[in-house]
């Protein structure tokens, strides 16, 4: 069996119309537990107290009839005693979860089937980390608390009309209200609390009672489209790096060591493919790795780390293009090549970065070098006191051995996943000298790369044809391609020009590159211009039936204004403003009422939640539009980049 595929437990699967529904309640599904065929989030410690679980059990039972409580409850405070939070494996649906064409959805509006396989793309076990906990990806980016809310979610949205919104509260559907054609039909909010109550213990006991969750950036607004969502902006990070820190556009023989093949961080090995680097990503989860490997991200693995270094030597020599994944501890990795640069003077690496979940490094987003994978998963739950000073060991360690390459020459970033953040709250040496506490050695992506091209008003541009079917997204990729070069034609300026062109080449060049993995879907940076060209041309294009299904149109945390993110996206802002959620927000607001078919609002994202020691408070949302192909487009507004 290949790794993320889920084992069918019952000889016939439930239909679209069995899972649209509602809970299904009369006969109980049986309760298998978890399924031991995909891999499984670490076991949390909310460590509440006695009345607290009680508080959990109850908010869990809401969502059944009283006579059904003698019957869960127990089930779920094992859940909760075991796992640390209350997941309703039970009512794991037996289907085959993936994005199914948007004609076989049972529904009363083409914008709630489009919504239902999005959702069901960031469940997909090819796409999704845990998929049985309901993590797209980060290790604890929810799409929902616990499987009861899917199932209701469903089954509202299989009964929605165009009069109506789904109002969501952190994963709880609070229900459908009245509203009108131009409104959104979801308007989503996760992770919002009270400022005074937002500190990590606080976040992790109200994700244990039920009432808040982490949403991450895409996942829990439903428009996650696989490691492809940050391809391309990990190629232009990467491309930029070599221009900026190396002086070059051909990186052939260049080396790129970094960390991380999840959900996000696996985008690194295809992107040193792309650009024709050699690139190294350690990952400590096995599963992870081979996950990537099967689907052709990651070309090479090796668990040897002097056969790593063998490899990297040759590599660099022979100026292979390479993506080279090493399974062990990225600390071991670091310290290794500046074993060898210090036993031979020969500096093995060019770029460094690194994209551990740093976010949540101590629930399993970051594992300490002294401990095995598995050790660690273990340490985590029944010493979380110890694992969390070996954390910090290990983050010291790491920026020890990253500091060293650094003053011979190799050029290190802060991928925005926190990793400078948590190793300046482990004691490890990040400050700039002569900077201000927020200032480090290193600089954000954003700073030094992304910020450039943010500033130009280029930001993640993506679409989904809800078709399904593979030739519509080879047509849509041939129409963004034309609009591009039709734009040029028009006259635009050398340093928009220059972005327009390494977007093309994108876009000409993703169908290779074989970059679908769930929905059939794309990513393209692109400038408002670009978005309305491109957005009115796929209009058209299923108005013609050329595009044979609806398009989903949606937006990331890259996007321009979409996110306050002082370590990340707004890391380049030295005004003051920096730590201030207002832009995030206002986006939000207008979007809602501009013609967006969902929003959503986030506190956190891929560098943290509720950070209150460091004032981190990152606000994202997401803007989507779904294009029918009706005969008049919808209403593009430009300042709100969608």
């Amino acid at each position: 069996m290949k790794m993320g595929v889920v084992v069918q437990q019952q000889l016939e699967n439930c239909s679209l119309q069995e899972l649209c529904a509602g809970l299904p309640l009369n006969p109980l599904p049986q309760n298998k537990g978890r399924n031991n065929g995909v891999p499984h989030a670490p076991n949390r410690t909310p460590q509440l107290s006695a009345e607290e679980e009680r508080l959990a059990l109850e908010n869990a039972l809401r969502y059944f009839p009283p006579e059904l409580h003698g019957t869960l409850a127990p089930e779920f405070a094992d859940e909760l005693r075991h796992y640390g939070h209350i997941y309703m494996y039970r009512f794991y649906p037996n289907i085959q979860m993936k994005a199914y064409p948007i004609t076989q959805y049972p529904c009363k509006t083409r914008h709630a089937a489009a919504i239902m396989h999005m959702i069901m793309n960031n469940l997909d076990p090819a796409v999704a980390q845990f998929p049985q906990e309901l993590v797209t990806y980060g290790g604890n980016g929810q799409v929902f608390s616990n499987w009861a809310q899917f199932w209701l979610v469903m089954h509202y949205l299989s009964e929605m009309t165009e009069e109506q919104t789904l109002v969501m509260y952190s994963g709880h559907p609070l229900g459908l209200f009245p509203s009108h054609s131009g409104a959104p039909r979801v308007v989503i909010t996760n992770g919002m609390v009270i400022p005074n109550y937002s500190s990590r213990r606080d976040y992790e006991k109200m994700f244990a009672l039920g009432v808040t969750m982490y949403g991450q950036m895409t996942a829990g607004s439903y428009c996650y489209i696989g490691p492809q969502g940050i391809v391309h902006g990990t190629v232009l990070t990467v491309l930029n790096a070599g221009r900026r820190y190396l002086g070059l556009d051909d990186l052939s023989g260049k080396v790129f060591v970094t960390s991380g093949l999840g959900g996000m961080s696996g985008a690194q090995a295809k992107a040193a493919s792309i650009v024709g680097c050699v690139g190294v990503i350690a990952e400590v989860d096995e599963s992870a790795l081979m996950k990537r490997h099967q689907q052709g991200w990651l070309m090479e693995v090796t668990n040897s780390l002097d056969g790593c270094i063998q490899r990297i030597r040759k590599a660099k020599k022979d100026k292979e293009m390479l993506s080279l994944g090493y399974h062990g501890n990225i600390v071991d990795l670091w310290e290794r090549l500046v074993e060898e640069y210090e036993k031979t003077g020969e500096l093995l690496v060019d770029l460094g970065s690194d994209q551990t979940s740093c976010h949540n490094p101590f629930s399993g987003g970051y594992y300490p070098v002294q401990l095995t994978f598995s050790e660690a998963n273990q340490m985590l739950c029944k010493d979380p006191q110890a694992f969390h000073q070996l954390v910090h060991e290990s983050l010291k360690r790491q920026v020890a051995a990253i500091n060293k390459l650094g003053d011979k020459g190799m050029f290190f970033w802060d991928y925005g996943n926190a990793f400078l953040l948590e190793a300046q709250r482990a004691g490890a040496d990040v400050q700039k000298h002569g900077g201000r506490d927020t200032e480090f050695r290193y600089p954000s992506y954003v700073q030094h790369i992304m910020g450039d091209i943010f500033s130009l008003g280029f930001g993640p541009f993506r679409w989904v044809c809800t078709s399904a079917d593979p030739s519509d997204l080879a047509a849509t990729d041939e129409i963004a391609s034309c609009a591009l070069e039709d734009i040029i034609a028009q006259g635009v300026s050398d340093a928009v020009k220059k972005q327009y062109n390494d977007n093309i080449r994108w876009i000409r060049e993703a169908g290779k590159h074989d970059l679908v993995v769930g929905s059939q879907a794309r990513i393209l940076y692109s400038d408002q211009k670009g978005r309305v060209s491109i957005a009115v041309a796929i209009n058209r294009a299923v108005a013609a039936g050329r595009v044979k299904g609806p398009v989903v149109i949606s937006r990331d945390h890259h996007d321009v204004s979409g996110t306050d993110s002082p370590y990340r996206e707004t890391s380049n802002i030295y005004d003051g403003s920096a730590f201030c959620a207002d832009m995030a927000v206002q986006n939000f607001v207008g979007d809602s009422f501009r013609g967006a078919t969902w929003v959503a609002l986030h506190n956190g994202g891929g560098v943290g939640c509720h950070c209150v020691t460091a004032v981190v408070m990152n606000w994202e949302r997401e803007f989507i539009i779904i294009k029918p192909g009706g005969p008049q487009p919808f209403l593009l507004v430009s300042h709100t980049q969608i």
